[in-house]
């Protein structure tokens, strides 16, 4: 067959296809001639007859209108139903994906699941044909129908809900009056079964009995929600008790009634009933207790056990300060004399910082910690640190932009000190990473894992502190100009996009996060924690270190280039007949058997 043929016979049979007539489906008329019979009913899995008539006035105006029979019914074909084959359930999630996954983490989604053919499905609450919004009030789900719906399974629940304060301002029209769907959720619908003791206390009643503007409308209490979690029920369900009380165990579930209502069961007719639920023999005397107590506010309260409390508690609160101040206060002026000294007696003759060098020191730790304080209190403003600051965030900002300021000019006056004076111009001369610093680095750590016996010597500065100096440095230009450029972000714009300001404030946040941490971590250990300078190392203070500690640190100091500085042995021993002595002058001298001075080292100043 040659290529011509075969294209003719491909063409012919195509348009033979094209050309037969469609067969038409089932149609919304074939349907009604059935269904529109008010007559024609089925039974349910449940046993339960239900109607198969469909009112077209109705389905008109629901919120399907623009459906066909088919769009939902799509498991039916124009043999039904004539071939015996029963319409299965409408499969609600191709059009309605998010609520049916809701559906099925139901409770009955989940009892459908395991087999329960009456479980509530979507039509149950819906509707079948005449489905409206919830806001209309035609809707099975509105308001002021729901409890009706739901009571056609859940009767005895319906009931209680329509004599509870709930259900009667729902009926008066009240939109705010909690409905079923408001307690149990909407489509995932919860069961709140005894175990869920926190959840129903801390995330049902709470919605609406902490809400201010609900309280305040209503002239309700304003404060059952805290009062009930400060007291022992409320601790012992945020701590995971699930046999703690929560709200409805005392107050009801579905019949909640006010407690002047002689049915209520918190009515003082029945709280011995009510507690002895939990508290097996509770007599009248036990009932007197009250759960929602405020304490800060019981002196004004009518009963004498709330006053008592409230005395009890003054009387405490100022026991409690004046005993403990008094001890604090003991003890800190204590710590201080004792500090005082232990420096006397040490004796601190080496000057390792001069003037210029603490007051910056000074200034860059005043500068930074204020920079910390406020930075977090911005970031986190319902942190108990922002609630040290005040309320006012403006205040907070201009602090933290202060602070920055003073930071960044101690910085450029860092600099001129650098070049400008001998001392500096030798300080930025010693801090400059050499060679040996990598040695001493690999060297400490065979020393601090006991590979090796001796520690490295190190000269005016050692590895770590060039290598605190240097990020002190770096996080200083990083948070300058990460900073201004979250300060002057519109000038910034001018020249950048808006999202470098966001990846400004990112990089800002987190290098702030890093200094604080390698500040407690690092700095703190070397000038407050270490055993060698414990409580503190006061040359921030007066520049001074014993000379023991400085020839434990830094023994190559002034011994020639550190580059080439070997590592010298460990100190000599004392002789036979010899004792170490180490007066107030730290590293005092020798002294022989005779008590003479053998060697005494003489008084130094390291600028």
């Amino acid at each position: 067959m040659t290529v011509r043929m075969t294209r003719a016979v491909i063409g012919s049979v195509l348009g033979c296809w094209l050309l037969t007539p469609a067969k038409a489906g089932l149609q919304d008329g074939d349907c009604l001639e059935c269904h529109s019979d008010k007559s024609l009913t089925k039974t349910d899995a449940a046993g339960k007859e239900i109607s198969l008539f469909v009112e077209t006035s109705r389905l008109a105006a629901s919120a399907h209108k623009t459906n066909s029979c088919i769009s939902c019914h799509s498991d039916l074909t124009d043999r039904h139903p004539d071939d015996n084959v029963p319409a299965r359930p409408v499969n609600c999630r191709q059009c309605h994906e998010r609520q049916s996954e809701s559906y099925g983490a139901s409770v009955h989604g989940l009892a459908l699941k395991a087999g329960r053919a009456d479980s509530a499905i979507c039509q149950d609450c819906h509707d079948s044909h005449d489905v409206v919004p919830p806001s209309s009030s035609a809707s099975p789900l509105h308001f002021s129908r729901q409890a009706a719906t739901c009571g056609t399974c859940h009767e005895p629940e319906a009931r209680d809900l329509a004599m509870s304060v709930h259900g009667k301002a729902a009926a008066a029209g009240a939109r705010d009056a909690p409905t079923c769907t408001d307690c149990h959720a909407e489509h995932k619908i919860e069961a709140l079964t005894e175990g869920a003791s926190r959840k129903i206390s801390g995330d049902v009643c709470s919605r609406c009995h902490a809400s201010e503007r609900l309280n305040t409308r209503y002239n309700l209490p304003a404060d059952r929600v805290k009062t009930f979690f400060d007291s022992y029920h409320g601790l012992a369900a945020q701590y995971g008790s699930t046999v703690a009380a929560n709200c409805g165990s005392c107050h009801g579930y579905h019949k909640v009634l006010p407690s002047s209502d002689t049915n209520s069961t918190v009515h003082k007719s029945h709280l011995v009933e009510t507690c002895g639920k939990c508290h097996p023999g509770a007599n009248e005397k036990f009932a007197l207790s009250k759960v929602h107590v405020d304490i800060a506010a019981a002196h004004s309260a009518p009963d004498l056990g709330s006053q008592i409390n409230w005395w009890v508690r003054r009387i405490y609160l100022v026991l409690i300060f004046g005993v403990v101040g008094a001890m604090v206060l003991h003890n800190a002026l204590l710590f201080c004399k004792k500090v005082a000294a232990h420096l006397r007696s040490s004796g601190r003759p080496v000057l390792r910082m001069n003037l210029t060098q603490r007051w910056q020191h000074a200034v860059l730790a005043l500068s930074f910690i204020v920079l910390a304080v406020t930075g977090f209190a911005l970031k986190f403003p319902d942190s108990w640190v922002a609630m040290l600051l005040g309320s006012s965030e403006p205040v907070r900002r201009w602090l933290h932009r202060g602070a920055g300021v003073v930071l960044l000019l101690v910085g450029v006056y860092h600099i001129v000190y650098l070049m400008a004076f001998k001392d500096g111009r030798r300080l930025v001369k010693d801090l400059f990473p050499v060679k040996k610093d990598l040695r001493d680095v690999w060297l400490s750590a065979r020393y601090l894992t006991g590979v090796r016996s001796e520690k490295p010597r190190a000269g005016r500065f050692g590895y770590a502190e060039k290598m605190e100096y240097w990020a002190v440095v770096w996080g200083t230009v990083i948070m300058g100009v990460t900073g201004l450029a979250i300060w002057f972000k519109m000038d910034v714009t001018h020249w950048l996009p808006r999202w470098a300001v966001d990846v400004a404030l990112t990089i800002h946040y987190y290098e702030a996060v890093l200094a604080c941490l390698a500040i407690l971590v690092w700095h703190f250990y070397h000038v407050i924690f270490d055993p060698d300078v414990y409580p503190l190392n006061m040359a921030c203070w007066d520049g001074r270190v014993s000379e023991q500690w400085q020839a434990e640190e830094h023994p190559l100091e002034g011994r020639g280039p550190v580059a080439t500085a070997p590592v010298a042995p460990a100190m000599r021993q004392p002789a036979v007949g010899e004792t170490a002595s180490i007066g107030s002058g730290g590293l005092a001298g020798r002294t022989n058997g005779n008590g003479h001075d053998s060697v005494t080292p003489p008084r130094k100043e390291i600028v």
